[in-house]
């Protein structure tokens, strides 16, 4: 076994590989860049260096700054994780040349791969099955639109050396095939700088199931079964699982000994992954699967076939790259049990799944077992930048079939919290309740099919998720009264009493918060031990406390809520029954101005800008409803009702500047 490894990577998959190479005693060396000083990969290595700024060109890209750390140090090899420098053929060559063992496959092998068109020939020459299609070298565009009309529409575009959805087009009539054609060459050339493409016959609802491989130097090759990664979006997987639900024996036997060969025809070695795509499982073609590519490297969704098969496939990487034989023989190999992935990112799935970026302030999850295992990179502090991909975590979860092992993910996911960046556990959560999904009626059109039932408008706070907001807000207050009476060396002093006490009225707290263009107002009565809440739906009694792990539980009523309540600044994040409510705060306390009517009117106290309205034509309220605020000085103002009466006219509207004096409603007081 080698004594130290270099891993040229970052994120969760450096240390996925640092926590196999400590368990197995080797030493390992990170290389990171400016922006990644602080980094979980960087704290758990046993050594680490800087290899240039933020941007990947000038840092995980740079073979020549990573070959020349791992000599310095004396690492023996270089785990290349993936993507970056993972299924580069030079830069395996230039490990070789430094003495250096790249951990992972020749570079003949991830040459013969690199180009998709050359890698059907070869599949079609190991008898691998293949998608019909043209993957000739020709590439005149009255001759591709040709050999389109041969396989029959629709057909799918790709480019030769693409990847990641990127340079694909379907195109389902000849008459768009020219206009398609030169989208997604301009995309290739752009983005791989080769405008070469291939054309495959489109399958209207295939699956994606890939099989994982394994090959060592002395030439033997197995399997370790499937995993089914049809959801996707933009051809980028979402969840994956294994094995892949409905999977026959005799259909996994055809798919695992295609892959072998498919290894073989390229003197595979180590891990890799080859990609089919599936017919649906009714029709004359059900049970037919085609090659789609292969990655010549360790895939994002490996953890799920190691939940099945209770194996470390970073050790058997190690192993094979040391020259040893594979450590099993493929009849010790089976099942056991289902495993799920879910990729968290940091990205608005409301806002076409647009990258998040910014601080992580608060990061819970949950706990790891036999059943939950979760691997990351990030931590609460860290900050998602725009130089990388922005993977907070893979969530994988395990048991003894699929139906527990969905169980397991939903609460999981209902779990898993992040504040300070928007993500995706939301939008997971709908996509493992969704019925097609649980179900098992699966392919790659699934998210874009059910989108309206996946993308739903947010929800609205109801009365039991404000009453959890005013509950965190309200302990605050008396927290920072007692800090200040504390502080003030006067114990008894009545500063630090927070009972809303005020001259000839009802002891009280206005709270108002924000949820969008949506405001909800909270009056807290204080009563000996309790609150009393007006709630939208009504007045209720709460109670409740924050509790030794962090979560607050309430007692609206009769009904005991439990939520955790991220407070930062006066914005509040409440995740309760799984779902993630930001609200923002608007504390009257803090900078309270209650006008009295005369003569009916309602005049602002200072020119100011109109932030919220609260209350309607016609409304009748109660003395101290708060009506409009007013943001004046760097302050937010509070215009109150002063007494039981009715909202005549409102002047002004959100965005509207008023100058001091100005007559901001018309007020009716009851004549009682």
């Amino acid at each position: 076994m080698f004594k130290k490894i270099l891993i040229a990577n970052r994120g969760e998959i450096a240390c996925r590989v640092i926590k196999t190479a400590q368990r197995l005693g080797v030493k390992t060396v990170a290389v990171y860049s400016e922006a990644d000083a602080g980094a979980r990969h960087v704290d758990l290595a046993d050594e680490a260096y800087c290899i240039g700024p933020a941007a990947a060109a000038d840092s995980y890209l740079r073979a020549d700054k990573i070959l020349e750390t791992a000599t310095r140090c004396g690492a023996e090899a270089v785990h290349p994780g993936y993507g970056f420098l993972s299924e580069n053929a030079d830069f395996a060559e230039a490990c070789a040349k430094s003495g250096l063992v790249f951990i992972g496959p020749p570079p003949d092998a991830i040459r013969a791969m690199g180009s998709k068109s050359a890698a059907k020939n070869i599949m079609g020459k190991a008898g691998v099955p293949l998608v019909p299609g043209y993957h000739g070298d020709a590439q005149d565009a009255a001759l591709l639109k040709k050999e389109a009309g041969k396989i029959g529409y629709p057909v799918l575009i790709k480019a030769s050396a693409g990847g990641g959805g990127k340079g694909m087009r379907i195109v389902e009539k000849a008459a768009d095939f020219a206009d398609a054609l030169a989208s997604c060459q301009r995309e290739s050339k752009a983005s791989f700088g080769d405008e070469r493409v291939l054309l495959e016959k489109y399958l209207a609802r295939p699956r994606h199931i890939e099989i994982q491989v394994f090959a060592d130097t002395r030439g033997e090759a197995l399997y370790l079964f499937e995993r089914d990664c049809s959801v996707q979006r933009r051809h980028q997987k979402v969840l994956e699982e294994a094995p892949a639900p409905g999977m026959s024996q005799a259909r996994r036997n055809s798919m695992g000994e295609a892959a072998v060969a498919a290894a073989k025809a390229i003197g595979y070695v180590g891990a890799g992954t080859v990609e089919f795509i599936a017919e649906p499982g009714e029709g004359k073609n059900a049970g037919t699967f085609y090659f789609m590519e292969m990655n010549t490297r360790l895939q994002v969704e490996h953890p799920v076939t190691e939940m099945i098969t209770g194996l470390d496939l970073v050790e058997w990487q190690l192993r094979v790259a040391c020259g040893e034989p594979l450590p099993r023989t493929q009849d010790e190999l089976a099942i056991s049990g289902h495993a799920l992935e879910a990729r968290i990112y940091a990205e608005d799935p409301a806002k076409n799944f647009l990258p998040s970026t910014g601080r992580i302030t608060h990061l819970s999850a949950p706990a790891e077992s036999r059943h939950v295992r979760i691997d990351t990179g990030v931590r609460a502090g860290d900050t998602i930048t725009p130089y990388y991909d922005p993977m907070i975590a893979k969530l994988i979860v395990w048991d003894t079939d699929r139906p527990a092992a969905l169980a397991r993910m939903r609460a999981a996911l209902e779990q898993f919290q992040v504040v300070g960046v928007t993500t995706n556990t939301e939008f997971l959560a709908r996509l493992i309740a969704c019925e097609a999904f649980a179900t098992a009626d699966l392919d790659t059109g699934l998210i874009e099919r059910h989108r309206a039932e996946l993308l739903p408008e947010p929800p609205v706070a109801g009365d039991e998720v404000l009453a959890l907001a005013a509950l965190a807000e309200l302990l605050a207050i008396e927290r920072r009264a007692e800090e200040r009476a504390a502080g003030s060396g006067d114990p008894c002093s009545p500063w630090g009493i927070c009972d809303g006490w005020r001259l000839n009225q009802d002891n009280h707290h206005i709270l108002v918060f924000s949820q969008g263009t949506r405001e909800h107002a909270v009056t807290a009565h204080y009563r000996p031990g309790r609150f009393e809440l007006e709630l939208p739906g009504g007045r209720h009694s709460l109670t409740g406390a924050w509790q030794p792990d962090g979560s607050l539980t309430a007692w609206l009523e009769d009904a005991v809520l439990q939520a955790n309540v991220v407070m930062s600044g006066q914005t509040l994040d409440v995740f309760f029954r799984g779902i993630r409510y930001r609200l923002e705060l608007h504390d009257p306390a803090l900078h309270e101005i209650e006008t009295d009517a005369h003569g009916g009117s309602m005049a602002a106290p200072m020119p100011g800008k109109i932030i919220a309205v609260l209350t309607k034509n016609g409304a009748k309220v109660e003395k101290g409803t708060p009506l409009i605020i007013l943001e004046a000085m760097k302050m937010e103002h509070t215009i109150t009702a002063p007494g039981r009466g009715t909202v005549r006219e409102i002047h002004y509207q959100v965005g509207e500047q008023v100058d001091e004096g100005a007559e901001l409603l018309g007020f009716e007081p009851d004549k009682a």
